[in-house]
């Protein structure tokens, strides 16, 4: 198989005080591989509504590969691909956000709610090596 070119990829997404936390979970696991574990941290808004973050960290070759599938799921793939060079930092980080709404339904689509980062392998740590480096795990 071949190397992949990700060191990890965060998932992310916030339960506001308005949403049901099992659906936000949900969602997020539309992501994850089956059983992966979600860390949940419990914060306070400006207005002192409570907000729950629901976090992942996925390192494991198999599992990124799992995540990774999922992406490349997206209707819309080629535009992402075609918005590399804005979506890979000066870090190596890549960035792509997610419909929450959707996710919760099963299905793959760039929106709002769910937040992905994915660190890219990149020697030198150049954005132009990150870029070819994430256009080469996108495409499979």
């Amino acid at each position: 198989m071949a190397a992949l070119p990700l060191h990890y990829v965060d998932l992310r997404a916030f339960c506001y005080a308005t949403e049901d936390e099992p659906r936000v979970e949900a969602a997020l696991r539309t992501y994850l591989p089956e059983e992966f574990p979600i860390e949940r941290e419990v914060g306070e808004g400006h207005h002192g509504d409570r907000i729950v973050v629901l976090s992942a960290r996925v390192e494991n070759a198999d599992h990124v590969r799992h995540v990774l599938g999922k992406v490349r799921e997206l209707p819309d793939l080629d535009s992402v691909l075609d918005e590399l060079d804005e979506r890979v930092d000066e870090n190596c980080s890549f960035f792509l956000k997610l419909d929450k709404q959707a996710a919760f339904r099963g299905e793959v689509r760039r929106g709002t709610g769910i937040l992905l980062r994915a660190k890219v392998e990149a020697y030198p740590a150049k954005k132009p090596a990150a870029v070819e480096n994430a256009r080469s795990a996108l495409a499979g």
